[in-house]
């Protein structure tokens, strides 16, 4: 019994990987569609919608791969340091047609020349599930702001929609059990968000993320804070 399951989650971790490049194919190929068709407005937001639901299902999968890995005490960190902006400006790029056909404002204001050490494959795309999600819940306008406070790297991304619920507004987010999980998508993405920000470490300090609502946007407030 204990070598079917080994084998099957091998498998699933196998089936997970190719899934994920298949998509990102997939992406590729809309991408490329998009910039050599003529469309009207309606093909173009059904082009960009669809972009966005296979992004999100990508991105779903990549957690999942992550989490996967973290289970089988296989998730490894690539740290090395990385300009912020250079990062930002690239989470907008994979975006921009949805960005584009929904006319919202996306903006960024990072501390010049603001670089910093951590895994860029797990860190983008913890930031880019957040703008995900805050794409489809903000009116017009979101936000990503990087600077460094007390030696701590910390990024927020605000929008400009009705914030989050009361329930998702915890002391502590990282408290988050298979209950909490269960509840919706944003939980899975929260739970991968805590995972990754906690195995970044620096002189015995740990990443965290927190949730708020208001700011200056007044909508959510999402919050990374890396040593």
């Amino acid at each position: 019994m204990q070598d079917s399951e080994i084998d099957f989650s091998t498998v699933l971790g196998a089936s997970m990987h190719d899934m994920k490049n298949s998509l990102c194919m997939l992406l590729q190929s809309i991408d490329t569609i998009n910039d050599k068709i003529d469309h009207d407005d309606r093909t173009r937001a059904e082009l960009a919608q669809i972009h966005y639901e296979i992004a999100r299902v990508n991105s779903n999968l990549l957690q999942l791969l992550a989490l996967y890995r973290n289970n089988n005490k296989s998730l490894p960190l690539n740290v090395e340091e990385h300009y912020l902006d250079e990062m930002i400006e690239e989470l907008w790029a994979k975006n921009e047609m949805y960005i584009d056909n929904k006319g919202i404002s996306c903006e960024y204001e990072i501390e010049e020349d603001l670089a910093w050490f951590f895994d860029l494959d797990l860190i983008s795309n913890l930031l880019n599930d957040i703008v995900v999600n805050a794409l489809r819940y903000t009116h017009t306008k979101i936000l990503i702001t990087a600077k460094k406070i007390n030696n701590m790297l910390e990024i927020q991304i605000l929008d400009d929609g009705k914030g989050y619920p009361e329930h998702m507004l915890l002391p502590n987010v990282d408290k988050m059990n298979a209950a909490s999980l269960s509840q919706s998508r944003t939980g899975l993405g929260l739970y991968f968000a805590t995972l990754i920000a906690d195995a970044h470490t620096n002189n015995n300090c740990h990443g965290s993320i927190n949730l708020n609502n208001g700011g200056n946007l007044g909508g959510s407030i999402f919050i990374l804070r890396l040593p």
